[in-house]
């Protein structure tokens, strides 16, 4: 049956169709908003895994190129291993919907969003985030409830719901928002500084809009009335938990009290050991059932401290930050580098300036793009203590690191004022929580080590939140690593002082009221100026000089006319001045000259060269001309390279010249000064006027 409702949304149509397309899936739809178009699917394993003791959810985003009207690039000519992008859509739309499963449930579930048309107006990312909600509403699948998404922006200081991606070019605000009918599930985005107070009213904005989308998805279900399958309860071994609590208890609130990570987890390893020997013979097909109830404990304990004592594990204040170092100029070869520690989490930064032949570039739908910032996030397993295979990065670290780049973007200097390709690379050495705030931290300080003109430091702090209800909660400053698994919020806030410039939230509930949000941003403010203080402690601004080692580049205009003056037949002159001075050698088509060289010798012979070829004569000038051309009534000289004047006879000296080759041979270097140069170009040159001591002509 061929069902389709749709609504008015941020001034276009959104519609959801299903019955169509995609028919042996549990639930699938067809979500158009605009002439954008995106096709999701939700498949279930008809049995659970019984070996997992997770929820095993995969969301796959995939964005074909005919959707553009394009061909893939490449030999084979067709898509091939997600693009950065779509790794990054495909987390979007993942982490509002991975919360909304009930517990217990154990079929492997998969998510597939297919684009199948871009408007190149109308992002797909948030209709894909619809359209999972909407699949996986209409299936059997079992879901908690309905949730959508639109994306905020501020363009002229007017908040617009899902802007296009031409009026985001212009905005001080791109966020993603995601929610149910009543609270906020997900947020993620960046903006140029704005204000606590901005964001929320955003978020209000975004929640009114988010009612809307689940009423028509409302409307689409009451249709088709799915019967959910049922969710095999869990049946407990009886005593099992009431053991294992009585055990646990006599050591948990003495391991709860040391500080160490490692050590407190070598404790925690203990524990579990001790009560798997006490209970196993009585026992002895409930280890997996044991763990269950000890993770259970260990949350609730640490729960019921923050709660009950206002203490959390490492002694800290629920609003307390941890310790923190920073330390610029590590590293002696690198353009910049800096090490962040706080706490038990250090980043080591580095930044790496780079040529315009070093920006990424990228093919998307939207067609190529370059990339002259990028930020690079690694997550070794050492920094953790564990041992692993290293391979590439996987979705978690191109999230984290986009997160990063995006916070500092907005204090990246403009291409104009600072011609370079920017890399940072941060290298995760020790976590224990919000290593991605870590990076932002280490990638601001290694900035200004490089010498990298922004305008202010960047910090971020991820916050935390024990919640049992609207009246009864605490929101946690900088969580580490086990409040992070065990609290119901990780909400990173980075920024300057003079406000936010990127913000993810995600949770592990059904989602967080604004005004708690809220109050966390103001708490958030609070840790930010906090760890600001510090960075500007160890750097206050920018080194003056770049590295030693950088490249150093200098931009010159000149006369488009003369672009091809420059370049030569062939490329043939900007090969020789390349291989004279060893510069490299950029020209745009308005005539900007890009000059970079390992030393400032380089540059300046290289601009020698461009200005000697691009130069205008000047009346009143002197100039060592090369004589070109001899005729009965003068000698035409070469003063400037392509361009010739005319020296005429009576202008060759003081004394009478009965013939121009009496004095002058093809060839000769003769100085010569403009005398005139006339409406229609031509230029009359002067040895006579040219001082003594420099008429000396030097033959060929």
């Amino acid at each position: 049956m061929e069902l389709k409702v749709e609504r008015e949304i941020g001034n276009r149509k959104l519609t959801i169709e299903t019955g169509k397309l995609a028919k042996q899936a549990n639930g699938s739809c067809i979500v158009k908003y605009g002439n954008s178009v995106v096709l999701v699917t939700a498949c279930m394993a008809k049995n659970p895994s019984e070996s997992l003791d997770f929820f095993p959810l995969t969301v796959e985003y995939r964005e074909r190129m005919y959707a553009a009207g394009k061909i893939p690039g490449g030999y084979f000519k067709r898509e091939g291993r997600p693009r950065e992008k779509e790794i990054l859509s495909s987390r979007l739309i993942d982490r509002p919907i991975r919360p909304l499963f009930p517990d217990g449930f154990r079929n492997e579930t998969q998510i597939m969003v297919t684009v199948l048309s871009y408007d190149q107006e109308n992002e797909t990312d948030v209709i894909g985030v619809i359209g999972a909600s909407a699949a996986l509403s209409i299936s059997d699948i079992p879901f908690l409830m309905p949730v959508a998404a639109v994306r905020v922006g501020k363009i002229a200081g007017q908040y617009v719901i899902n802007p296009t991606t031409a009026q985001m070019q212009e905005g001080t605000m791109n966020i993603t928002v995601a929610g149910n009918k009543e609270r906020i599930t997900m947020i993620e985005g960046g903006s140029q500084e704005i204000s606590e107070d901005e964001l929320v009213e955003a978020l209000k904005l975004a929640q009114t809009e988010i009612k809307k989308i689940i009423e028509l998805q409302e409307e689409l279900i009451e249709k088709i009335q799915p019967k959910k399958i049922e969710v095999e309860q869990f049946t407990e071994t009886e005593g099992l938990r009431e053991k294992v609590n009585a055990i646990a208890m006599e050591k948990l609130p003495e391991i709860m009290r040391i500080v160490e990570k490692k050590e407190r987890n070598d404790a925690y390893d203990a524990l579990f050991d001790s009560i798997r020997e006490q209970l196993i013979e009585e026992f002895p097909e409930a280890e997996a059932e044991m763990h269950l109830y000890y993770d259970e404990i260990r949350k609730k304990a640490m729960r019921d401290k923050i709660f009950n004592e206002g203490v959390r594990l490492d002694g800290r204040k629920t609003n307390e930050i941890r310790n923190i170092t920073c330390e610029i100029g590590v590293l002696p070869r690198v353009h910049g580098s800096a090490v962040f520690t706080r706490g038990e989490t250090q980043s080591l930064g580095t930044c790496t300036l780079g040529t315009q032949y070093d920006t990424q570039r990228i093919e998307e739908l939207e067609g190529e793009l370059t990339k002259t910032f990028m930020l690079h996030y690694n997550f070794p397993p050492y920094s953790v203590g564990e041992v692993r295979r290293v391979s590439g990065p996987g979705r978690r670290e191109i999230g984290h690191g986009h997160l990063a780049e995006t916070a500092l973007t907005a204090v990246i200097p403009s291409e104009e004022s600072f011609p370079y390709t920017i890399r940072i690379v941060s290298d995760i050495l020790e976590s224990n929580g919000s290593s991605s705030m870590a990076t932002v931290c280490s990638g601001s300080l290694s900035l200004m080590d490089a010498g990298v003109p922004i305008k202010s430091h960047v910090a971020g702090i991820a916050m935390g939140l024990v919640y049992e209800n609207d009246e009864k909660y605490i929101v946690l400053s900088d969580i580490m690593g086990e409040e992070d698994h065990y609290a119901d919020m990780d909400f990173k806030v980075a920024g300057t002082r003079s406000g936010i410039t990127a913000i993810q939230l995600d949770t592990k509930t059904e989602g967080i009221s604004v005004e708690i949000l809220s109050k966390a941003l103001g708490q958030a403010k609070e840790g930010r100026d906090f760890i600001l203080s510090k960075m500007e402690a160890a750097i206050a601004s920018p080194k003056s000089e770049l590295s030693p080692f950088a490249p150093r580049m200098e931009t010159i205009m000149i006369d488009k006319e003369k672009i091809g003056l420059v370049i030569g037949p062939g490329g043939k002159t900007i090969r020789d001045i390349i291989e004279k001075t060893g510069a490299q050698i950029d020209i745009d088509d308005d005539g900007k000259v890009k000059v970079y060289s390992e030393n400032a010798e380089g540059i300046e012979k290289a601009i020698a060269y461009i200005k000697a070829l691009t130069e205008e004569a000047e009346v009143g000038k002197i100039y060592m001309g090369k004589v070109k051309k001899i005729t009965d009534f003068g000698a035409f000289i070469e003063i400037l390279p392509g361009k010739d004047g005319l020296l005429h006879i009576s202008q060759i000296s003081h004394e009478r010249v009965e013939k121009v080759s009496d004095v002058l041979k093809l060839g000769d270097e003769v100085a010569v000064k403009v005398v005139k140069i006339d409406d229609r170009g031509k230029i009359s040159l002067s040895r006579k006027q040219v001082p003594e001591e420099k008429r000396k002509i030097k033959d060929n």
